[in-house]
């Protein structure tokens, strides 16, 4: 049982609620299966945006015949979207590795707990008895993720972590979790009983 999730979820329980297992998201810099369509894409946006601003800066000051205001305005239009092509490009990996940072998992003899939030904590229960679609994924080195729930598969597939203050994904799971299915068979035996 991971010690730090522990005490974070000790924290979240009732009265005569046991925690059964804590834990936390695998750590670090990890790539995902939306990367294959994000990676290339942020490379693009970025690229693009960069070389907007590289015209925008060195060509306008040089444009003759141009309204006043004009040299200022071209660069000032293309900043917005340097800044959403450098969070894309390196960013986003940033914030990834902190949500999980501060991502914290608990199953009860009662209910999945997720504790969350960058910029602010989140607190997600969900009654053990109340669930009907619980499924794992697992890979063979025995992280995995537990979802509750119908998972957008496009939305996760193609927003990937989302960006930061407009969710993401929005169904709960256990994400990249070690002993995925250790825990799986935890809950449904918890769920029965």
């Amino acid at each position: 049982m991971n010690y730090d999730a522990q005490m974070v979820i000790q924290k979240e329980l009732n009265s005569g609620e046991r925690l059964i297992w804590a834990g936390a998201p695998k750590q670090g810099l990890i790539l995902k299966g939306s990367d294959t369509f994000t990676i290339p894409f942020s490379l693009l946006w970025g690229g693009f945006a960069i070389f907007w601003e590289y015209m925008a800066l060195t060509m306008a000051p040089k444009a003759q015949n141009a309204p006043d205001g004009f040299a200022l305005l071209f660069p000032l239009f293309g900043i917005p979207f340097v800044v959403i092509g450098l969070y894309m490009i390196f960013g986003r990996f940033v914030y990834d590795s902190k949500k999980r940072g501060k991502t914290f998992y608990g199953l009860t003899n009662q209910r999945a707990i997720i504790v969350s939030g960058v910029f602010r904590k989140n607190v997600k229960s969900l009654n053990l008895k109340t669930m009907s679609d619980i499924s794992l994924s697992e890979k063979a080195n025995g992280y995995g993720s537990i979802v509750f729930g119908q998972e957008n598969q496009m939305m996760s597939m193609f927003m990937g972590g989302g960006f930061p203050g407009m969710g993401g994904s929005t169904t709960p799971k256990f994400e990249l979790i070690e002993n995925a299915k250790q825990v799986y068979k935890q809950l449904i035996g918890h769920q029965k009983s």
